[in-house]
This record gives structure tokens, C-alpha cells and sequence, in this order.
């Protein structure tokens, strides 16, 4: 069965009866990226908001293209919601954000009505980091994104309750999107036998996570924990978008119950110093710190992205 097809069945089954004040959630893999993109819309107005969405790109070729956010577009289109939030949980560094293409294709198929994309108060602080690194021009990383959430700010997605909850440690500015029982954690916690993810990137802290973790395992035993990646380790061949908080506090690697602090932190540092940077790191930081908007052309060409050069074993 087909991923879109997978989602239309699990969404029309919530649809026959959904609980109150409960979304309907279509989680649609990119495998590419091994990215978990959301939609959750109000069954009562069919408004609906859109999580973490992918912008395909080919590092080989430099090419970007919109397969993922067009299938996003036809499943929207399909069910007939009017999205009016495109939410981030954090600036990715694996894969590019499609959020300002789905705005601008959204205001047309939406006759005008284009969603706001939102983000963490703390996108400024990554930014900046960033904005300097690679040479991005101030002017490019301005106002691009039209809500900066403060930590436990509440929001509605048509009459779901919704909340932002900061959950620092992958990156500084991580949020996560608590919408009725369910949590949309981004980067944070992922499939059990993977555990966390890593808090090697400027800014990202152990010690943060940890206790990111644990205010997520604090939430009722049977809310979803939605996850922002899969990689399916031998042994289980399809991705899973969510476990509930009691699997992990049962289950999962590095934060099930009985992990202390500096067991955590001894664990996870020693595995991120053993990590290779993300096969689009430079391209995705650049886009998705300005929303995912392309570069400016430089006057003699088309657009540019910056790339490290680096040398091996090499002497001039």
C-alpha cells in the first residue's frame, strides 16, 4: 500500500468518529530524508496545520524539486481542509524546509488565505549563529517566518487546542506541538530502539535533552509521541510515526524509566563524538534558516548556496 493510500485509510477511520476535541492526523514518510511530515486538521472546521514538510533536494546535482510538498498539496486538496499554519519544530539540519513553497502554492489554492509559518521564539539566536557562518545576508533571514511562539504559548488550529512546548537539546530552539493527546516532538525522542536524537549541533546540550525527554515522559501514559524521523535499524523494516509516552517510559533506548541524568549524558556524548555531519547539513541550514526561501541571485548568476571546502592528507 502506497503511503498516501495508508494515510487516507488510518484518516477516514478517525473520521468516522473522532473524540472530542481530538485531530485527525495524516503522517506521510519521506524516505529520502527519513522525515515524518504531519498534517492535523479539525474534523469539526477541516482547518489544518502542517508539520515539518520537505523540500527534496540532490546534493549531487544541486537541484531542488517539490515531489513530497506536492503530495502534501494533493492530500490537503483531497480532503478539502484550509490550512492555516505551516509549523516548524525547529531549523532542520537534514533536510530543507518546504514551508514558504506550501505558502505560496496554499495562497493560490486557498484563494488568497495564506498560512502563517510559525517557529520557536529562538530561531534569532540560530540565525544569527548560522547567518554569519555561512555569509547569508541579514535583510534574507528577516520576518521570513510570521509567528515566533513563546514557550507554552497556547494557539488553535480551527477549535483544536493546541500548545507550544519548548523541548531544547537537539537544537536551542526545538518546540514541540502538544495537540489534544497527542505530541508532535520533532527531533527530540524517536522510535524506541533508536531512543534520542543528537545534541551535537551549536547550541544542542545533553543535559537539555535529558530533561526534554522527561517533560515529555511526564505527559499521560497514553498520549502520542508523533517523532520527526525514523531510521528503521535491522530487524524492523517499516517506519513508525509515533509511540505513546508508556512505551517509552518502558521501551525506548536512552530515556526509559530508571536512566538517570548522567547516564543519559555519558551515553549520548559518547555516541554524538561518533557521528558524521548530515548528508545536507550546509544546504539545509541555509535554506530553512530563512524559511526555506530560495537565496537571492547574485547579479552575474543564479542563486548560490555556500559549501565548506576541506582537505584530506593534502599539502600546498
Amino acid at each position: 500500500m502506497s503511503s498516501r493510500s495508508a494515510t487516507r485509510q488510518r484518516a477516514s477511520h478517525s473520521n468516522a468518529a473522532p473524540p472530542s476535541q481530538e485531530p485527525i492526523i495524516h503522517d506521510v514518510f519521506e524516505k529520502t530524508t527519513g522525515t515524518w511530515q504531519y498534517v492535523v486538521a479539525d474534523p469539526t472546521t477541516m482547518t489544518a496545520a502542517i508539520i515539518d514538510p520537505v523540500l527534496d533536494f540532490d546534493p549531487a546535482t544541486q537541484t531542488i524539486s517539490t515531489q513530497a510538498a506536492d503530495s502534501l498539496l494533493s492530500l490537503i486538496m483531497f480532503w478539502g481542509y484550509k490550512v492555516d499554519m505551516i509549523l516548524e519544530t525547529h531549523a532542520h539540519a537534514d533536510h530543507l524546509t518546504a514551508a514558504s513553497y506550501l505558502q505560496s502554492r496554499l495562497a493560490l489554492q486557498q484563494s488568497g488565505h495564506m498560512p502563517l509559518i510559525g517557529i520557536g521564539k529562538r530561531i534569532e539566536q540560530v540565525q544569527r549563529v548560522f547567518g554569519e557562518r555561512y555569509g547569508v545576508p541579514e535583510n534574507e533571514c528577516q520576518n521570513v517566518f510570521d509567528k515566533l511562539f513563546d514557550d507554552d504559548e497556547e494557539f488553535e488550529i480551527g477549535s483544536l487546542k493546541a500548545k507550544a512546548i519548548h523541548l531544547p537539546g537537539h537544537t536551542p530552539d526545538h518546540l514541540g506541538y502538544h495537540i489534544g493527546s497527542n505530541v508532535f516532538c520533532g527531533d527530540s525522542i524517536f522510535h524506541a530502539d533508536i531512543g534520542t536524537a543528537r545534541c551535537d549541533f551549536p547550541g544542542g546540550s545533553s543535559t537539555n535533552l535529558f530533561a526534554s525527554g522527561r517533560k515529555l515522559l511526564a505527559l499521560g501514559d497514553e498520549v502520542k509521541v508523533w517523532t520527526g524521523h525514523d531510521y528503521p535499524p535491522e530487524g524492523r523494516d517499516t517506519p513508525v510515526p509515533w509511540m505513546t509516552v508508556r512505551q517509552h517510559k518502558q521501551q525506548n533506548k536512552h530515556l526509559k524509566e530508571g536512566v538517570s541524568e548522567r547516564e543519559f549524558v555519558a551515553l549520548r556524548d559518547e555516541r554524538d563524538a561518533k557521528l558524521g555531519e548530515p548528508r545536507l547539513l550546509h544546504q539545509s541550514l541555509q535554506m530553512n534558516i530563512r524559511a526555506g526561501r530560495i537565496p537571492k541571485s547574485a547579479s552575474s548568476g543564479p542563486a548560490m548556496l555556500h559549501l565548506p571546502l576541506k582537505g584530506k592528507g593534502m599539502k600546498w
